[in-house]
């Protein structure tokens, strides 16, 4: 995998809650720099669509970060984002309904979601709050509800994505590994258990990390 190749499986992300509209312009010409996607926060969506920078794609959240919004509200966020100019949409599960066992409630608010915008949805599933057993169920909902692909981690909780994590996600659907990966090994490592998508604020460290060979690296 060369540079160019793994620049185009990171989402260059800046969502803390002090981010601000200089933050994310800083994002978005580094994306456009390095040929990453960005991961910004939906307030800043209409800023980042009339700025000069190019990414590859912008995403942005829904329901972030403890995904405890109702359905209701879960859709016309993502139907917001779309309009203010999203190409895709990071959606956080309500963790809670999924470890209580409600499931089905779980699949039928992603598939709200999904269906209420054109564009592809990842469904955080929150791993370091879930046992192995419950990243299953979770990513099942996903499938059931016809969501593009699962990720990891919000940032916020007490752990991020993990290789165990990525290589059980990825028997379902496409995985964006997420929190606590900066640096291009740990990237490598996510890639090579089969993620599909890296997000991370250190994107460009990640690729500054690369060795020169790596266009020969086989990834």
């Amino acid at each position: 995998m060369n540079r160019e190749e793994l620049a185009a499986r990171i989402d260059h992300t800046v969502l803390g809650p002090t981010t601000t509209p200089a933050d994310v312009e800083r994002v978005l010409t580094e994306a456009d720099r390095h040929g990453m996607n960005v991961c910004i926060p939906p307030c800043y969506l209409g800023e980042a669509a009339d700025h000069d920078a190019d990414p590859n794609a912008i995403a942005t959240v829904v329901g972030f970060p403890h995904g405890q919004s109702s359905m209701e509200t879960k859709r016309d966020e993502a139907v917001a984002a779309w309009e203010d100019g999203a190409d895709e949409i990071d959606l956080v599960i309500n963790v809670g309904r999924l470890t209580a066992g409600e499931d089905a409630a779980v699949a039928t608010e992603i598939a709200e979601v999904v269906a209420a915008v054109p564009i592809p949805v990842k469904v955080i599933i929150e791993t370091a709050l879930l046992t192995d057993a419950e990243k299953r169920r979770a990513c099942e909902a996903a499938v059931d509800a016809d969501a593009d692909m699962v990720k990891t981690s919000t940032g916020f909780a007490d752990g991020g994505a993990t290789v165990p994590d990525v290589e059980l996600m990825s028997e379902y659907l496409p995985v964006k590994a997420s929190g606590g990966v900066g640096t291009y090994e740990q990237a490598m490592a996510m890639v090579e258990a089969g993620a599909a998508r890296i997000g991370a604020s250190s994107g460009v460290a990640i690729l500054d990390g690369a060795p020169e060979a790596a266009g020969e690296r086989k990834g």
